[in-house]
């Protein structure tokens, strides 16, 4: 019969094993992963090189971007790169970003034609977005299928590059792109946290 010590010692046993689990959902939901790696709405699906993917029924991109970061100037004379990697639409701070998007699938999608549109969002009172134009560019064919561009963010918040457009089939595309500008809490918790996790 098992004693009163025993029994509390296996009570602790299954609390501690709850908790880590516990722990293990509340990281995976906070990094909005699952054990796979995948994120909800961009993720490192076939990840190469810093590219992230996005998916619709109509068209599959990848891409991936560097950013400048304000009142610096990229060297002429230099090997090294004063541009810094973008992780999945993540610019730390203001800056002059060069993004690449590449046409995955279809293969036809490299006769689609594809306008960009890119946007600030802004949150209302009422808690509603308002989309600000601030870049626009008439859809062409992109027979190379990459897309490439640059332009400058020179404040923090919420942006979108939407790639909108027709298939060969002369389907609607529309497709959008997220770029945050500025890091908060949460993007400050996940570096702390990924760097401790980070393999030597």
């Amino acid at each position: 019969m098992p004693t009163r010590s025993q029994l509390w010692s296996r009570k602790s046993q299954f609390a501690a094993l709850l908790g880590f689990f516990a722990i293990f959902i509340a990281f995976s939901a906070f990094y909005q992963t699952s054990s796979q790696g995948d994120m909800s709405e961009t993720y490192p699906k076939g990840f190469r090189g810093g590219a992230c993917t996005i998916e619709t029924e109509a068209l599959t991109i990848g891409y991936s971007g560097y950013y400048l970061p304000m009142g610096n100037e990229a060297p002429k004379d230099t090997i090294r790169s004063a541009y810094v990697p973008i992780q999945c639409g993540k610019v730390p701070e203001p800056a002059t970003v060069n993004i690449s998007i590449d046409l995955l699938y279809p293969e036809s999608a490299r006769d689609f034609i594809l306008g960009q549109r890119l946007v600030k969002v802004e949150i209302l009172e009422n808690e509603k977005e308002k989309e600000i134009e601030i870049l626009l560019i008439p859809a062409q064919r992109h027979s190379s299928g990459v897309i490439t561009q640059a332009f400058k963010l020179s404040e923090p918040g919420q942006y979108m590059l939407y790639l909108d457009g027709s298939d060969d089939q002369n389907s609607t595309i529309h497709l959008k792109v997220p770029l945050k500008v500025g890091l908060d809490w949460k993007d400050y918790f996940r570096k702390l946290f990924s760097t401790f996790l980070r393999k030597e």
